[in-house]
């Protein structure tokens, strides 16, 4: 097709548009909207993932986590999960003395009951007559602060001399500091749990975590780590642990099956039995919620192309009207010699100018509707989606523009300049 006939052809395609306003807008009212749909999904969707895997790589590049459970965010362990051997001090012992590819461990112990849910409320962490219920008492081994997964912004960490000789010292969370301390430095102070009371050495940087609600005990701000003897002298009976490793540079995946062999030595797991523990590294969280996520977008993507399906039909619908309306022009155009191509052309070229206006629309009410939704949650509009919103809007109207083009192509041009 000539520049000048396409040009000829996309003029005409905007005066029919312009020239029926309404019908042209609720004609493509599905496709804006399944648009639309696509552009904030993809903003989410691509918002929540980059800040989880920031989130994520932020514990350690290299970082190693081993569980009782087996890894990833499914949130109902099995039988056979519930009742495996917990993971204790000797097993990260284990890890320690014979993984060389590991260049730190630590194992970590809370009064927390992992099959029944947490019990930080029965921990009431007190200064002076400030009460705070909704912290999390942990038990670490030096080594954790060197793992780059918390840092420690004024104070100290703990040494091991504290923690061999099982010291009555801390570190904790920000918002410990905060409700404790809100008018004093937290440096020095005493605060008591369980019946003693523990020097404050250090407390932690600020960290805002999406994962993790500020009202989650969970969360590291509300943290307070003791020495991992300490804790053990605390309570006795607490049997769940939590290890974390940190693999050498370039060696996490060597040191990975390190530790499952440590383990499965450790924990006497006979050949043809499967791992009673679960590993992950930071690069394999960020891969499974990447899978999540996708099959996520890929659900709603189907759900919003039935928005798209409607727009389609409706298109088709509105070309076969015009098709009827128009049918003695298209026998004046056939009477001058106009080819069977050049009809065809005429109508895919209105019919995807039809779509693609729906698609840019969509693309800048999705794009505006992501900006709002920043203020509240991470969402960033991809580059790849404008792209695609607007390359499947348009090839929507070339689709379901074809029939009724070819039955305007196919119409005799005597007949079409009876027609009344």
């Amino acid at each position: 097709m000539a520049r000048g006939d396409f040009r000829e052809n996309l003029a005409m395609a905007f005066d029919t548009l312009l020239a029926n306003k309404t019908r042209s807008f609720l004609t493509i009212l599905g496709v804006v909207i399944g648009t639309m749909t696509v552009i904030v999904i993809a903003a989410f969707v691509s918002g929540i993932s980059e800040r989880v895997s920031t989130e994520i790589e932020a514990f350690g590049a290299n970082a190693i986590y081993i569980f009782k459970f087996d890894p990833g965010f499914n949130f109902n362990p099995t039988f056979e999960e519930r009742t495996r051997k917990p993971l204790s001090y000797a097993d990260a012992m284990a890890i320690k003395s014979e993984c060389p590819s590991v260049e730190e461990v630590t194992a970590l112990m809370s009064p927390v009951d992992f099959l029944q849910g947490p019990m930080a409320d029965r921990v009431k962490i007190r200064y002076q007559d400030i009460e705070m219920v909704n912290a999390t008492v942990s038990g670490i081994f030096p080594s954790y602060f060197r793992m780059g997964t918390i840092e420690v912004s004024e104070g100290r960490a703990f040494t091991e001399g504290e923690n061999m000789t099982r010291a009555d010292v801390c570190v904790i969370g920000r918002d410990v500091a905060n409700t404790l301390f809100p008018m004093i430095n937290a440096l020095g102070q005493k605060l008591t749990f369980n019946g003693r009371t523990y020097e404050i050495v250090g407390v932690l940087k600020q960290r805002d975590f999406f994962l993790q609600p500020s009202d989650d005990p969970g969360n590291e701000n509300k943290a307070v780590y003791v020495p991992y003897e300490t804790i053990r002298k605390i309570y006795p009976n607490v049997k769940e642990h939590f290890i974390i490793a940190q693999g050498r540079p370039g060696q996490t995946e060597k040191a990975v099956e390190e530790i499952r062999g440590a383990l499965r030595k450790s924990r006497k797991v006979a050949f043809s039995d499967p791992d009673s523990f679960g590993i992950q590294t930071s690069k394999g969280l960020v891969e499974q919620f990447g899978q999540i996520t996708g099959g996520i977008f890929l659900l709603m993507v189907a759900i919003s192309s039935v928005g798209l399906l409607i727009g389609g039909i409706g298109v088709m619908n509105i070309m076969l009207v015009s098709v009827t309306e128009r049918t003695r022009e298209i026998g004046v155009r056939k009477a001058i010699g106009a080819k069977r191509s050049d009809i065809i052309q005429q109508f895919l070229i209105e019919a995807a100018t039809l779509t693609g206006f729906g698609g840019l629309l969509g693309i800048l009410l999705g794009w505006g509707l992501a900006l709002i939704i920043r203020m509240f949650m991470p969402t960033y509009v991809p580059l790849w989606a404008p792209i695609a919103g607007f390359v499947v809007s348009v090839s929507l109207g070339v689709g379901f523009g074809l029939w009724p083009a070819m039955k305007a192509a196919r119409l005799d041009p005597i007949e079409a300049l009876r027609y009344e």
